[in-house]
């Protein structure tokens, strides 16, 4: 099932040279990141999806909604943004306050925010720190608590901007588990991301964008199969990928369990 049809989209920002360019696809249940060098529209893609922009040409709709109809404010409780820089959310001078936020502006009374806060909180490893000011936060904790603040908002739909940013090895495993859990909650979970390790353990369906151009749409293993398309938008596969061909094996490995396996198995060489 469709959340999101895409038909025909357009944008530019001076309206001479474009941004993005025709751009045409359904968005389903399945976790989907969108890759691409800086400068391939990305991110005016989503805020296009958001409906913080508003397309030039063509429709995007989020199930029967015309985005380009619809407000900021009403497509908030469909969509969920998680910018790449948690300065640019983050305001409030507790943790708790601030993860709350934006529950209580979509209506939800104190008790239900407060309990979800605190549940979202858990999820990213900070319930501990919810009566602390967020400014006394590292950017890695700044990081996820903006995701926090989205995920006790409680959207269908949950795009994060840069999820690893400054995350060390612990706290990318804490933004793995929470993105597993959101996909067993049957949200759709997408992310802007330039972490191709990450890509390949956590998102089932990759976009790649080149040039303000959809250049490949398709199962993650699949696209970091096509060294010709990555090559065409200046991307790395995975580094398990990579490793697996070094060695020789036909597949195409996107995690370490998946290599040892084929190096116990012996593969296909």
């Amino acid at each position: 099932m469709s959340l999101i049809q895409v038909k025909n989209l357009s944008f530019s920002y001076d309206k001479k040279r474009p941004v993005l360019a025709d751009i045409t696809l359904d968005l389903d249940g399945r976790s989907t990141a969108i890759v691409g060098q800086n400068g391939a529209g990305k991110t005016t893609f989503v805020k296009l999806l958001k409906g913080l922009l508003k397309p030039d040409f063509g429709e995007i709709h989020i199930g029967k909604t015309s985005v380009k109809e619809a407000t900021v404010a009403s497509l908030a409780r469909k969509v969920g943004l998680v910018f790449q820089n948690p300065d640019e959310q983050i305001f409030k001078g507790t943790v708790r306050d601030e993860v709350m936020f934006g529950a209580l502006n979509l209506g939800q009374d104190k008790e239900t925010a407060e309990t979800r806060a605190r549940e979202a909180l858990e999820r990213v490893g900070l319930g501990h720190l919810s009566e602390t000011n967020p400014q006394d936060l590292s950017l890695s904790e700044k990081k996820r608590v903006s995701i926090a603040s989205v995920v006790a908002m409680d959207p269908e739909i949950i795009i994060f901007d840069e999820p690893t940013i400054a995350q060390d090895h612990a706290g990318k495993e804490q933004i793995k588990h929470l993105i597993r859990g959101l996909q067993e909650q049957n949200k759709l979970v997408m992310t802007i991301i330039h972490d191709m390790d990450f890509v390949a353990e956590c998102f089932e369906r990759t976009l790649v964008f080149n040039e303000g151009k959809l250049l490949m749409d398709g199962l993650t293993r699949d696209v970091f199969s096509r060294q010709d398309v990555l090559h065409q938008a200046h991307l790395e596969p995975p580094s398990v990928t990579q490793l697996g061909k070094k060695l020789g094996f036909a597949e195409t490995f996107l995690t370490v369990k998946e290599l040892v396996s084929g190096l116990r198995n012996g593969g296909n060489r």
